[in-house]
């Protein structure tokens, strides 16, 4: 069953894992949440309490050790392993984003320093991790965001070797407890003053709490830490330096495309919480003589959430491979993993708001764990590179999706315990333009569904829209205009992994025509959209009128994915009190 395979049961927890240790950790965390039980997990949150407990049973149990420090810093007995890292972020999302967000800003402290050529401080961070050492990211400032040309932070030689750290950072998770944060700045004067573009930049590593780092205020009214801190002339030798000039520019983005793909898992893990609490409340209600769930705009709603999230998970899941098996020479994930972040996230979004119309005010009760998931799965679009950022690298790699593709040896399903060094050995972020695909044609080739059929013929006229009407130059910097066209090119790449991962993961064909049943309305969704843009050309609306198709209604397999798929969460899962 698709239930027991894709969705977090934490009753039958039996997925598959390489290793033994693997699994203990799943369960083991599993089990600590459902001890804890949903009373404590919701009054913590409400109270807003630093979740100590959460990063002993952490530390007791060497899980960030375990699951974060690359194999030949952790003795052999650890890996860096992007398969069972998203397990372990689906679990915690499941439970609740609070722990998950110190998991996820410690990897993106991470990022730097194991990206870095300093081995001392990489051997120091192995310690601090086992010890159980949480970790920051010092990227973003309160005037310039994450704007990266503009950072306030300077780094002062004094003498050769020897430096003073002085300005604030804004946003900054873990920012009240890490044992080192990650910090990017500007040297004053510049360590390569022949680079006048890159050679001021660096990056360097502190102690949070050090006398000359100031937490200045948790900036969020959560139980996660969000900081504000300054340095005022924080000491810093070479050797807290991880990489100066270039090299440090090229560690920021690389250090995102390592973090960024970890929000589209909690959003799954929020989502498939939210989803077992809405069937049992609906299942069990019973109104006008009727359960809700008996409703057929119910029953609609409840389809959608199941089919959007399922595709979530799969495409996920795919993009998890291609991560584990990027290389110079396929860097294909640079598409995928914005992806994850920005596609995977806002239908979790849409997911939760579906689900709310099913339990409506039932949602903002106490008791439930919707009404925390509620705000917090809007906050995963919005982090790590707002929507927009990321649709704007998206779109970067359209004209090569369509027109240039290459060949490459077909990518398996990606679950081997080893260590995913190319994470950590990126090499420049320029170049993206040199990046190719595999032919989508033949993916979508390989299923002969009805839905898919339909959605085949958009894709062709899209593409026809492309060669025939592109953007004009003006439309090119209406970013407006453009994110629609972005979204429909989305949709095709989703689509597209969604079917080579419903042949890895046996999904019946009845299930995903069903899936590409909201596919179709989406884009459609975004024809008139495009349609009914002013900036539009005749064309152009020409084209958009001959993109709204609606998806082939089939009532047998609606009622059978129902039956099969939906109705059989009922009662599947409740967190223990």
């Amino acid at each position: 069953m698709v239930n027991e395979m894709l969705l977090l049961n934490p009753n039958n927890h039996t997925r598959e894992y390489p290793d033994d240790e693997s699994r203990e950790i799943m369960l083991k965390t599993i089990k600590f949440f459902e001890d804890r039980g949903k009373v404590k997990l919701l009054q913590d949150d409400f109270d807003r309490v630093w979740y100590q407990d959460f990063l002993d049973f952490v530390k007791e149990n060497k899980i960030f050790s375990t699951l974060l420090t690359p194999t030949q810093y952790g003795g052999g007995k650890t890996r860096w392993d992007t398969y069972r890292n998203c397990e372990f972020n689906e679990i915690l999302g499941f439970y609740g984003l609070q722990y998950w967000y110190t998991w996820q800003v410690s990897i993106l402290g991470l990022g730097p320093i194991w990206i870095s050529k300093n081995e001392e401080i990489k051997k120091k961070t192995a310690k601090l991790l086992e010890e159980g050492g949480i970790f920051a990211f010092g990227l973003s400032e309160q005037d310039h965001g994450a704007d990266i040309y503009s950072t306030d932070m300077i780094l002062k030689q004094i003498e050769e070797g020897k430096y003073t750290a002085r300005g604030s950072k804004y946003y900054i998770g873990n920012g009240n407890k890490a044992a080192l944060v990650s910090i990017f700045g500007k040297t004053e004067p510049s360590l390569d003053p022949k680079d006048e573009k890159y050679g001021n930049y660096v990056f360097f590593a502190v102690n949070s709490q050090h006398e000359k780092y100031e937490c200045v205020q948790n900036l969020i009214a959560t139980s996660s830490y969000v900081a504000e801190y300054t340095l005022h002339d924080y000491p810093i030798t070479d050797a807290d330096i991880l990489a100066t000039g270039r090299e440090a520019w090229d560690m920021t983005l690389n250090t995102v495309n390592i973090g960024k793909f970890n929000l589209g898992w909690a959003s799954i893990g929020i989502c498939t919480h939210c989803l077992y609490e809405a069937i049992n409340h609906a299942s069990h209600r019973n109104l006008f003589n009727h359960y809700v769930t008996d409703f057929p705009h119910i029953r609609q709603l409840f389809m959608d959430s199941y089919c959007r999230l399922v595709a979530m998970k799969l495409f996920a899941l795919r993009g998890s491979d291609y991560m584990r098996t990027a290389s110079k020479n396929d860097r294909r994930y640079l598409l995928y993993d914005p992806m994850v972040k920005m596609k995977v996230t806002t239908q979790g979004e849409e997911v939760v708001n579906l689900l709310w119309d099913i339990i409506a005010a039932k949602g903002f009760e106490k008791n439930m764990y919707f009404s925390v998931a509620g705000r917090d799965i809007r906050a995963l679009p919005k982090l790590e590179g707002t929507v927009h950022v990321n649709m704007a690298l998206i779109i970067k790699f359209m004209a090569n999706y369509f027109f240039k593709h290459a060949e490459f040896p077909e990518v398996a399903k990606q679950m081997d315990p080893q260590n995913d060094d190319f994470l950590f050995d990126q090499g420049s972020t320029k170049g993206l333009s040199k990046i190719r695909f595999h032919d989508y044609s033949k993916v979508y080739g390989s299923v002969d569904l009805s839905n898919v059929k339909i959605f085949k013929k958009q894709i062709r006229m899209f593409k026809l829209m492309l060669m025939a009407a592109r953007p004009t130059k003006e439309q090119a910097k209406d970013i407006d205009f453009l994110l629609i066209m972005g979204e429909m090119f989305t949709l095709i790449v989703y689509g597209q992994l969604i079917i080579e991962n419903a042949k890895i993961y046996a999904i019946e064909d009845d299930l995903l025509d069903q899936i590409f049943d909201f596919i179709v309305r989406d884009f459609s969704k975004f024809s008139l959209q495009l349609y009914s843009k002013p900036q539009a050309t005749g064309l152009q609306r020409w084209f958009s009128k001959r993109m709204l198709k609606k998806p082939k209604v089939n009532k047998p397999r609606f009622e059978k994915i129902w039956k099969d798929h939906v109705f059989k969460l009922k009662d599947l899962y409740e967190m223990k009190p």
